[in-house]
């Protein structure tokens, strides 16, 4: 290697990498709709269906820590993350392969552990687990999953159609996951070298799960499907509120207007962050591992989906040239940033 043409992978981030590795990547196949550069591929085969792929990639010590995560929890969540994929293309999952390295320090038992979550977030989705592989790894357990499923001709839903005046919606609430994750985090250096002492999770069920049993949200496509609504973008929000808005206005050429005190969070993500002296909104932001859905729509469905059990209004499109922004609480315009999580930034 060339250390003096050398580029650290961090001045340009995880999606930064994938855009400037796959640049002049063009598909060559009539089948292959879309590659690289939403929440799945978009392949067709016949005229009535379309086919979406996506994979996913996790490794003990950058994404899941094995000292606070149960492995059948660890199972739940690896399907639930590809899943989450599948209906942030407004498509149905049908098919997961799960490919596993793991060292010797893992027994049958651990596995089997692994694999009774997994079967329990298929069965819930009906999917069907179809194939995969297993090899030996000398750096701990890493999980590669591909799902597959499928959408109506036409009615896949890409990052890159949020037009100005679109309404921004979410599912659910946010910033409840990464709340999670610090109080896991808090309570592992507790306990550290401490015989006997449990840790402290009292009336902090419900981050805790967030963090550990994340649920892809397959009922607000049914929702948006039984009112006839068809969302003109969507991601899952992985990496945080603020990240994948950012996509979204980038790949669909516009800017948004977000407001604070429209964003849902739950009291005991608030009461969290409270305790750990944070501030809820930019945990909400820029937390990531929701894996609730993010979403725009045409001004003309507002009234379908602010009566929308568990969809949240939030903002709205505007011209690429007025920027993103968060209104605060005071009326004050704020410049979004993309500060959610990346695996690839450097650990100062």
């Amino acid at each position: 290697m060339n250390e003096i043409n050398r580029t650290e992978i961090a001045t340009i981030g995880e999606f930064g990498l994938i855009d400037h590795l796959t640049a002049d990547i063009a598909p060559i196949n009539k089948e292959t709709v879309m590659g690289v550069g939403d929440d799945a591929a978009i392949l067709k085969f016949d005229e009535s269906e379309e086919v979406l792929v996506t994979t996913d990639l996790l490794m003990e010590g950058v994404h899941f820590d094995l000292t606070y995560v149960p492995l059948k929890h660890l199972g739940y969540k690896a399907a639930m993350v590809n899943l989450s994929d599948i209906y942030a293309m407004n498509g149905t999952p049908k098919q997961i392969t799960v490919s596993i390295a793991l060292s010797k320090r893992f027994c049958i038992e651990d596995m089997e552990d692994f694999y009774d979550g997994l079967k329990l977030a298929c069965s819930r989705h009906n999917v069907d687990i179809v194939g995969g592989d297993t090899t030996s790894s000398l750096t701990g357990l890493a999980i590669s999953i591909t799902a597959i499923g499928t959408a109506s001709k036409g009615k896949s839903v890409k990052r890159s159609g949020a037009k100005v005046t679109d309404l921004i919606c979410v599912s659910g609430d946010l910033g409840a996951a990464y709340m999670g994750l610090q109080l896991l985090e808090r309570e592992k250096i507790a306990t550290m070298n401490t015989d006997g002492v449990q840790p402290d999770f009292a009336g902090k069920e419900y981050i805790l799960e967030r963090q550990l049993k994340p649920e892809a949200r397959r009922d607000i496509i049914e929702r948006l499907r039984e009112a006839n609504v068809t969302p003109t973008a969507m991601m899952d929000i992985s990496d945080g509120l603020s990240s994948e808005l950012m996509h979204i206005c980038k790949q669909s050429g516009v800017g948004c207007r977000v407001y604070e005190d429209k964003i849902p969070i739950d009291y005991q993500t608030a009461i969290m962050a409270e305790e750990l002296n944070m501030n809820v909104i930019t945990c909400a932001l820029n937390g990531g591992e929701d894996y609730e859905l993010l979403f725009t729509v045409p001004i003309a469905d507002h009234e379908k989906v602010a009566g929308m059990k568990d969809v949240r209004l939030i903002g709205h499109i505007v011209k690429e040239e007025l920027g993103s922004a968060l209104i605060t609480r005071d009326g004050v315009e704020m410049e979004l940033k993309a500060q959610g999580w990346n695996p690839l930034k450097a650990n100062k």
